[in-house]
This record gives C-alpha cells, sequence and structure tokens, in this order.
C-alpha cells in the first residue's frame, strides 16, 4: 500500500492473464481497506498498449486530481483508491493517417475512406515482438513469433515467381497459427463477436485483402489492378488482422478479469465492509474490464458498486442495451446487471477519439455482410457515441473548465459528450484523444458520478 500526498490509501491490485488476483494478497487487501477507514473507494482501470510503468504514471496523476475534486463534496467521506494492472497487449505504434475531424463521426465498418492505419509499415517481426510479453504462455508466444516470421518471409516473396499455390498456401499457415490465439468467445457476446468474421474467414485470401482495404493498407479494389498484386495485398492485410487479433484478445481479456477477478473481490469487500461505497473507473478495454465486474458479482444486495464511470470505452455501446432497440435482437451482455450500480452509469465519448469511433468497428468490417449491416452503428463503440439502447437516460457535456452541475441521479445511463476535454490529438496519429483523459474535468466527473450514489 502507499499514499497519496494527502495521505489517503493507494493499492497496486494485479491481475493475471486468467483473472487471478496476484497482488496483493486478497485476504490483505480487505483488511486494509477496513483498517484504513475508506468510506469511498475510487477502483480504476487502465486500457490497451499500457504498461505497469504507464498505468502507474496514470494513476500517480489521476487520483491526486481526483481527490482534490472530491474534497469537501458532500456524499463522499474518507477516500481510498485502487489501481487495476492487467496485462494488456502493445501494438507497435504505426504512421496513421489522421482523419478529418467529420470522418471520425462517420466512421462504420464497412466504408472505405481515405484513411491509413499504418500498419504495412511495420514488419511481422515488429508486430510478434510487441505482443509477444502480453502472453505467459511460452507456445502463444512461439506462434506470435511463427506468423511474424511467415509474414516477413512473405514479403519478400513478393515480385517472386512463385506459383498461385504457394502464395496461398502462405497465407494459409499464416490463418491457421492465428486461429489459434483467438479467444472463445462467451455465451451471449454477440454484440463484441463481430472481429471473428475476419478471424474466422474460410477465405484468407481474400478476407486478407479486404482488411489491406478496410485500414488503407491497400487502395479500394486495388488488387484487380494486377494479378500479382493480391499478394502483396494480402501480406499487409495479414498484419492489419493482426491488429484485430490484439483488439479482440485485449476486450476479451479485460470481460474475463473482471468478471472472474475484480467482481469477486468487490462481492468479498462488500461482504467484510458493507459501509464501503466503490467507485469504478475505466479506460479503453478497462471500461469493458469494470463493467464486466458487474457480472461476477453475484447479486444486487452483494455489490459495494456506487458509480460507474467508463472513459472513452473500447467495447461495444450495445452491451447494456435492452432487447427492443438492439439491432441484435437480444439484451446485451451486461444489461441483467445493471442493478449492482447503485448510483449512476456514465459514459464519456469524443468524436476526437479515432481509435473507438474510426478504427474501432473497422474490426469487424466483415460482419457487415450479415442481413443487419445496416443498422447504424452495429458494431460501434462506447467512447464514440455512449450507451445506446438503454433506459433511463440522458445526455450532458462535459465543459472544458470542469465547473457544472451534472445533475446526475442513480440508476440512470449518462452519455457525457466529452469533446471540449478530450480532444488533444497531436500525439497519437492512429488513436487520437482516446488516451487524453488525464484532465481535472474528467476527475470532477468521476466525483459527480460517485457523490450521487443512492
Amino acid at each position: 500500500m502507499m499514499r497519496l500526498a494527502t495521505n489517503e490509501p493507494v493499492w497496486d491490485v494485479e491481475f493475471d492473464e486468467k483473472g487471478r488476483l496476484t497482488t496483493p494478497a486478497a485476504e490483505d487487501f480487505l483488511d486494509q481497506v477496513l483498517a484504513e477507514g475508506v468510506e469511498d473507494l475510487f477502483v480504476f482501470s487502465h486500457g490497451w498498449g499500457t504498461s505497469k510503468d504507464k498505468a502507474r504514471a496514470l494513476y500517480d496523476e489521476m487520483f491526486p486530481m481526483i481527490q482534490q475534486a472530491a474534497n469537501g463534496l458532500a456524499g463522499i467521506g474518507a477516500t481510498g483508491f485502487a489501481g487495476i494492472y492487467w496485462p494488456s497487449l502493445w501494438f507497435p505504434p504505426t504512421p496513421a493517417t489522421p482523419p478529418h475531424t467529420a470522418a471520425a463521426t462517420q466512421a462504420d465498418g464497412g466504408a472505405v475512406v481515405d484513411l491509413s492505419a499504418g500498419t504495412a509499415a511495420l514488419s511481422g517481426a515488429e508486430i510478434a515482438q510487441s505482443l509477444a510479453p502480453g502472453f505467459a504462455d511460452p507456445a502463444q508466444q512461439q506462434m506470435l513469433a511463427e506468423i511474424g516470421q511467415l509474414i516477413d518471409q512473405g514479403e519478400k516473396a513478393v515480385g517472386f515467381n512463385e506459383a498461385e499455390g504457394q502464395k496461398e498456401e502462405r497465407l494459409q499457415q499464416i490463418h491457421q497459427r492465428l486461429r489459434t490465439l483467438v479467444p472463445r468467445t462467451p455465451e451471449g457476446e454477440v454484440e463484441d463477436a463481430g472481429e471473428g468474421a475476419l478471424l474466422f474467414a474460410a477465405d484468407p485470401k481474400m478476407a486478407y485483402q479486404a482488411a489491406a482495404e478496410a485500414f488503407g493498407s491497400a487502395p479500394p479494389d486495388s488488387a484487380a489492378q494486377g494479378v500479382g498484386d493480391w499478394f502483396h495485398h494480402a501480406i499487409n492485410g495479414a498484419k492489419d488482422t493482426l491488429r484485430v487479433l490484439s483488439y479482440t484478445i485485449m476486450k476479451a481479456r479485460a470481460g474475463d478479469i473482471g468478471r472472474t477477478g475484480l467482481g469477486p473481490v468487490l462481492e468479498a469487500l462488500h461482504a467484510r465492509s458493507p459501509a464501503v461505497r466503490v467507485h469504478l473507473i475505466g479506460h479503453s478495454f478497462g471500461a469493458r474490464l469494470v463493467s464486466f465486474a458487474l457480472s461476477g458479482i453475484s447479486a444486487p444486495e452483494d455489490s459495494p458498486v456506487a458509480s460507474l464511470l467508463l472513459l472513452q470505452g473500447a467495447f461495444s455501446h450495445w452491451s447494456f442495451a435492452h432487447a427492443k432497440d438492439n439491432p441484435f435482437g437480444r439484451a446485451g451482455v451486461l444489461n441483467a446487471f445493471t442493478d449492482r450500480v447503485r448510483g449512476p452509469l456514465v459514459a464519456t465519448y469524443s468524436v476526437y477519439d479515432w481509435a473507438v469511433g474510426v478504427w474501432y468497428p473497422k474490426a469487424s468490417f466483415l460482419a457487415q455482410q450479415d442481413t443487419q449491416a445496416e443498422t447504424a452503428g452495429r458494431w460501434g463503440g462506447m467512447g464514440a457515441d455512449g450507451y445506446q439502447a438503454v433506459s433511463p437516460s440522458e445526455d450532458r457535456v462535459m465543459p472544458p473548465d470542469g465547473n457544472t452541475d451534472y445533475g446526475l441521479a442513480p440508476g440512470t445511463f449518462y452519455r457525457v459528450n466529452a469533446a471540449g476535454v478530450i480532444n488533444n490529438v497531436q500525439a497519437e496519429p492512429f488513436a487520437g484523444a482516446h488516451s487524453d483523459i488525464r484532465k481535472h474535468p474528467v476527475a470532477v466527473l468521476a466525483t459527480h458520478a460517485a457523490a450521487a450514489h443512492a
């Protein structure tokens, strides 16, 4: 346990990729929260591509801001903080072509736009080396290395007079290995399973070329321009498919850790210290982690969760939806667990978040071929427009100075337009403002959500 400069306790809570709590021991954590007299515990989870050092830097910056914003706020007592650490995957930086602002609001998984994720600039080895530390299993690390080698061998073979069958065999070898790394989609998570259309495609020759077009690694219909072009585009598409795989693994892992790891710990905390209120905050795929923690709590009366704040969530905006207006024709996978939150459920979104607003839905682009492809935002993410098909719901705007009375109420979903704050796109040509959350107005929103508990 550490402490803020103002003496509030801070815990590092670390899970492995299977959702097992590795640090601290669960009993020690629960005993310490009780001993510290914490009344309001803020639990924050980082998102994708975040090392432990970077996660700690995020928490070191955000926790004091949240504490300052909470100071003297009615409804919040003695505070404590817990930073979640989990093994997310790091995809190498790419020289992406930044979209026009308008494009960020028009991104769908099927339309080809004049954008490039920049993936073609990477080698297969670079991608494999970046992803490998996110896997504890040496066999999976070896599989990634083999995929990287096959991609690089394929690039070297471009332009040589290989038979068509040899080229297709190279792609099959990549695809067969890649499929072994795809996590199983739990029952009921259909709204977050669109990438399967690419990752389990029967014909990688066509699927990888389509991936290259969708992510801008090849111009539209470029394979038809020359007999020899298709293989080069497919190899680049294999790199894009590895990016999609990293999305899928992180998304699945975040859900597993939330459901089987964090949720039971929170339930045990409530049993040990029923007066403690927990305020869940998650960024990117960390938003999925804290959301799925709700499904790991047995019943509403076993839950200590008093507020939920999703910062630029990288998972389906239909996850909490009721069946009536859900394009998937069924309730979202988390719809039945909203009663685990005794306060407001809040989600920010920003037009400047290119990771979620532009690229995220493209990971499910092949699934647009299904019969409901025309449904707007079928594969959209939470950080693009917030909760969809939920009730009761209201809209709010985050002001740049943070000075507002959000007027939040328990049991209500809030979509918070944060474009006036989460808008710095300079450092991230691929992700845009996706991670531009270390700001005072974000801390203010977290405390207003926390103070609105029942």
